[in-house]
């Protein structure tokens, strides 16, 4: 049922949350630490880069990459939906286990002011991280071949070579237990070092408004973060965030049973369309 944004993605915190004046200087108070978790070893050229690119301001970035305001606003939103995101994976306390799977994944769940119930997907995935994410982002309107919780995926702009605009829609529910949705966002995709991230929220686009029929739901702060088992680089840590309202009158606890389904069946899509690519995928360049 749920959205692209579901699965890798996707995602955007909601709408008040783009005008916190403090959340760019909170999140960087914490940014050295959170990425020493989050890279692995020897992250101090992502920093410094994270750094540079969250203070600068918007004449700067449109100066140096020939960018517009829209496309500068975009640029800001992903980066501050990452900045959030890893804030949020940092901190590994109060996490409440939702699902433990037979093969080891595991959702976990918590509570945030301001943002609300977030979901963590764990997986061990028997991939390397590059080709995760060349599927990911690389194929990413190609999702709806393989995950039935996805209808469409269409990119609607990119704006250089880390931002991008996505319009998504969802696939049908068992029951129709929850009803058409569709999700407009705006994705960070960043690979430094062994590390792979993409971020989102949601956000709004020229050239997509609300469709008849279909509920305009939000997601975010939404990350994947991909990075090589340290135990053996040709598996990959997958940890994904999840943070979605889909709108509507649907009750909480029905809402929670299927994000958390959703998470744990994308592990299980994601495996079984990188078993089938295995021998033909084109390998991207390592992370």
């Amino acid at each position: 049922m749920l959205p692209a944004t579901f699965k890798l993605c996707a995602g955007i915190s909601y709408r008040h949350m783009r005008n916190m004046t403090g959340l760019r200087k909170n999140a960087m108070v914490t940014i050295h630490h959170e990425l020493n978790m989050l890279a692995g070893p020897d992250p101090c050229n992502w920093i410094s880069h994270v750094h540079r690119r969250s203070s600068q301001p918007s004449s700067r970035i449109e100066e140096e990459q020939g960018f517009n305001e829209a496309e500068v606003s975009y640029v800001k939103q992903g980066e501050e939906a990452l900045q959030k995101s890893i804030s949020i994976l940092s901190d590994q306390d109060g996490w409440t286990t939702e699902i433990t799977a037979a093969n080891g994944d595991k959702v976990l769940s918590k509570v945030l002011p301001d943002v609300g119930k977030v979901f963590k997907l764990e997986v061990l995935f028997d991939q390397r991280s590059d080709n995760l994410y060349g599927e990911l982002v690389g194929n990413m309107e190609q999702m709806g071949d393989w995950n039935p919780n996805v209808k469409e995926v269409k990119i609607l702009q990119k704006i250089g070579q880390e931002t991008m605009v996505t319009h998504e829609v969802s696939g049908p529910t068992p029951g129709n237990v929850v009803g058409p949705r569709d999700f407009v966002s705006v994705r960070c995709a960043k690979r430094r070092g062994s590390t792979c991230f993409l971020a989102g929220m949601s956000t709004q686009h020229p050239t997509m408004s609300e469709q008849r029929g279909v509920v305009r739901a939000e997601n975010g702060p939404t990350c994947i973060v991909m990075r090589p088992s340290a135990d053996d680089p040709n598996k990959t840590k997958f940890t994904w965030l999840l943070s979605i309202d889909l709108k509507g009158w649907i009750p909480k606890t029905i809402i929670n049973k299927v994000l958390s389904q959703t998470q744990v069946d994308f592990a299980n899509h994601l495996r079984q369309r990188m078993a089938s690519n295995s021998d033909s995928m084109e390998i991207v360049p390592a992370c």
